[in-house]
């Protein structure tokens, strides 16, 4: 068996496993020296997909294998912020994930964390150094997305941590 084929869209067999959750077989593929750090046709590696499924196990044993937690593109950290993953977000931190890392639009993980109304990722963030008043390309912060989405408790939070609107019009924008 090839531990390195990839299906139609470029998944490799190790980013099948992670979402179907086999954690044997991830095993047997990463004793059998499966390439960690591929990506698929979105950009995605086997981090990547374990960071916004929220599967802290998958993410540990990736990193420990040698995974890049600072991926250009869309780092793990901004996946598992999106989807509120705060377990994962603390972890992707320890082992040296780049707080303030950006998207090709400029957002950041704080950003994402504070539009979808995810309060302990966003305290774990600002905990961790992550500036609240990077904008993305058109000039929305973290407190224009919480504030937006009517998450005070957020927006609150951001405002003690330093942040300032940046363009909220932008937001309509962006939809």
């Amino acid at each position: 068996m090839d531990v390195n084929s990839v299906d139609a869209s470029g998944n490799t067999l190790l980013m099948q496993t992670v979402q179907r959750g086999n954690m044997d077989f991830f095993d047997y593929l990463l004793k059998h020296r499966a390439r960690i750090n591929t990506r698929n046709r979105n950009g995605e590696t086997a981090l990547s997909l374990a960071a916004y499924k929220g599967k802290l196990p998958f993410v540990k044993r990736l990193v420990e294998a040698g995974a890049d937690v600072n991926l250009y593109g869309w780092p793990p950290l901004i996946y598992a912020s999106f989807n509120g993953h705060a377990a994962v977000v603390d972890y992707l931190l320890k082992k040296g994930a780049e707080v303030n890392a950006r998207t090709a639009n400029g957002s950041t993980a704080l950003l994402f964390a504070a539009r979808f109304g995810h309060l302990e990722v966003v305290e774990l963030l600002l905990q961790n150094n992550a500036d609240p008043n990077l904008a993305n390309e058109r000039g929305a912060t973290a407190i224009d997305w919480a504030l937006k989405t009517e998450n005070t408790d957020i927006a609150d939070l951001l405002r003690k941590a330093g942040g300032r609107p940046g363009n909220p019009a932008a937001i309509e924008r962006s939809k």
